[in-house]
């Protein structure tokens, strides 16, 4: 199931920017943040495919969201512009960000190229 974060959960589970300047990841697992707004539509049809992408990877990949609405600072601490944003984030290097509501068999794909993760 996917996880909603808060500011303190963000700074404990994935990089608190609050204490390093270089991108450190906190978390044990690769995982996928979800920039999204509830009145967002394409936010709304891509939340089901995370759903479902959480439940394949279930032990492998963490899936986060994070309510840009809600948590304006991490939206802006990430350059957030356009939503849904997401954020792919491998276990030993640097995060990759994605825009739009991409669908499942691409989100696989950057799951196995990006985070090295495959089903």
């Amino acid at each position: 199931m996917t996880e909603l974060l808060t500011k303190e959960t963000f700074l404990e589970k994935v990089f608190n920017f609050e204490k390093n300047k270089e991108w450190k990841f906190e978390g044990e697992l690769p995982c996928i943040i979800d920039f999204y707004a509830d009145w967002c539509g394409p936010c709304k049809m891509i939340a089901p495919v995370l759903e479902e992408l959480s439940n394949d990877y279930e032990g492998k990949v963490n899936i986060y969201k994070v309510d840009t609405e809600a948590e304006q600072e991490l939206a802006a601490a990430f350059g957030i512009r356009s939503i849904p944003s997401m954020l792919f984030v491998p276990k030993d290097a640097d995060p990759q960000m994605a825009q739009g509501a991409l669908p499942k068999h691409q989100l696989e794909q950057i799951i196995n190229d990006v985070l090295s993760v495959s089903k």
